[in-house]
């Protein structure tokens, strides 16, 4: 293996810490709290190749700090959420409930799940006291993928407030690679957020910021100031940006390196050696540290910029090799219908300006149609001022896809896998080519939570030219107010 990579990669003028509002991250004046794991999700029952869940989002309180406890959302919990498992091949019902007092969604970020109800966005709302069920089979490989909840224009808000949760797919190819798999002990999560608490409670509109919400205090996992023992030479860490709109850049405290093995759709298809990583929002990284070089008793620290937010005590264990084989995955070579883009979207503006393709969402329009099984070449491009602009995080739901090029360039090391959020640098042109298995429709937005809710977001439509079908798109006040309440 080369060298590890010591570049962020993105434009360093655009990193949201240049930002004249930016808020630095600072270190909880808490006591040191063991990392919390959210335990994996208990099926309600397990019928051959079927499983049965129920989800229901709720309000809590949380002992975050000192004094008070804070009110918090969670699901099936205070805060956060357990992690929902996945196995490709298995067929999953899933029954969704709002224990909240106003209307929520939950969508499946990353989930290659038929749109627009089952995939969660807008049009599936679960309105309060109610329920949803929903089913589908996996089947996509292994990855780590979240749930969050997607009303815009209050899904900012509903995750500042707690709602999110870890979604994992397993399957027998990763299996095979015996990776670390021991949950909580060496295959940790490490989900990323920014929070600032007012007499320890959280105040959305106080904190708000239309460009994105920053928090004063990291909180991982729903942890202030939290530390892991490490008990394995060899350590997977599955880190998620579950934050609002900041960027986490990564590195150890002595710069130690970690090896990247998975991105937001699954496994690469080389291991990537790292000892700086970036990450904006929604995107995730699985790598893998050999913790091998310390001696028990030693402690190294995860760092953002310049700030510790996660210790690793190093406890007694034997070194370990880490014997990666050259080939994690085996990516298809999908061949576009057109060798000419297709499609091309902008992301424009900043604050309340913001816009997609100089449109505001329209829960009732449709903006553009794919044929369904089709290959095509996106650009998605963001028009921020090089010097003055910032980085938009683009996603699209219900699909995993392939970045080709950043301005006619090489994409960055750790971009050749499957992906379903990319960030896009002021004045650069993505290509990427994309390919949706599943019909219905999906959003396709800038994952910086204020500017989705602000309207910086657009709708697709994935067709069945053989079987045509008509959606009802709701109205914001149809999402918004139970229409059997009325």
């Amino acid at each position: 293996m080369n060298s590890p990579i010591h570049d962020y990669f993105f434009d360093k003028t655009a990193f949201d810490s240049r930002d004249g509002a930016y808020i630095h991250l600072q270190q909880p004046n808490t006591p040191e709290a063991p990392l919390n794991v959210p335990e994996m999700l208990t099926p309600d029952k397990v019928d051959g190749d079927d499983i049965y869940y129920t989800l229901t989002a709720q309000t809590g309180s949380t002992q975050l700090l000192t004094g008070a406890v804070t009110q918090t959302w969670g699901y099936n919990g205070s805060l956060l959420g357990p992690t929902v498992l996945f196995e490709t091949g298995k067929t999953y019902h899933i029954t969704l409930k709002n224990a909240l007092n106003e209307v929520t969604t939950f969508h499946w970020h990353g989930l290659n799940i038929v749109g627009p109800y089952d995939d969660g966005g807008p049009h599936a709302p679960v309105y309060p006291g109610g329920e949803r069920k929903i089913t589908f089979t996996v089947d996509q490989p292994s990855a780590t993928l979240w749930l969050h909840p997607h009303p815009c224009p209050e899904t900012a808000r509903q995750v500042w407030n707690g709602l999110a949760a870890m979604v994992l797919i397993k399957d027998d190819h990763e299996r095979s690679l015996n990776l670390p798999a021991d949950w909580g002990k060496n295959d940790i999560p490490v989900i990323m957020q920014d929070r600032t608490y007012y007499d320890n409670q959280l105040n959305y509109q106080k904190s708000y910021d239309v460009d994105g919400t920053l928090g004063e205090y990291p909180l991982i996992n729903g942890t202030l100031n939290p530390y892991f023992e490490v008990t394995s030479p060899i350590v997977r860490l599955r880190f998620l940006d579950g934050s609002n709109r900041r960027e986490w850049r990564l590195h150890f405290s002595d710069n130690h390196p970690f090896t990247q093995i998975s991105s937001d759709g699954g496994l690469l298809p080389q291991p990537v050696e790292f000892d700086h990583l970036m990450l904006t929002t929604a995107e995730r990284a699985d790598v893998l540290v050999n913790f091998s070089d310390y001696q028990e008793g030693d402690v190294v620290t995860l760092q953002t910029d310049d700030l510790s937010f996660l210790t690793f005590k190093i406890g007694k264990f034997d070194p370990e090799d880490l014997n990666l084989p050259e080939t994690l995955a085996t990516i298809p070579d999908l061949t576009p219908d057109d060798p000419e883009p297709t499609f091309h979207t902008v992301m424009s503006g900043m604050d309340d300006e913001v816009r997609l393709d100089g449109k505001l969402f329209d829960m009732q329009r449709i903006d553009t149609r794919q044929e369904l099984n089709k290959v095509a070449l996106w650009e998605v491009t963001n028009t921020n001022d090089m010097d003055d602009g910032m980085i938009h995080p683009f996603h699209v739901h219900g699909c995993q896809f392939q970045v080709l090029k950043r301005d006619g360039h090489d994409v960055y090391a750790n971009e050749h896998g499957w992906k379903d959020t990319i960030g896009v640098n002021p004045g650069e042109t993505v290509l990427i080519k994309i390919q949706f298995t599943k019909p219905g429709v999906f959003m396709y937005h800038c994952h910086i939570l204020e500017h989705e809710d602000t309207g910086m977001m657009a709708q697709i439509e994935i067709y069945d030219p053989k079987h045509p079908v008509k959606y009802h798109l709701l109205s914001m006040d149809e999402m918004m107010h139970d229409p059997t309440k009325k």
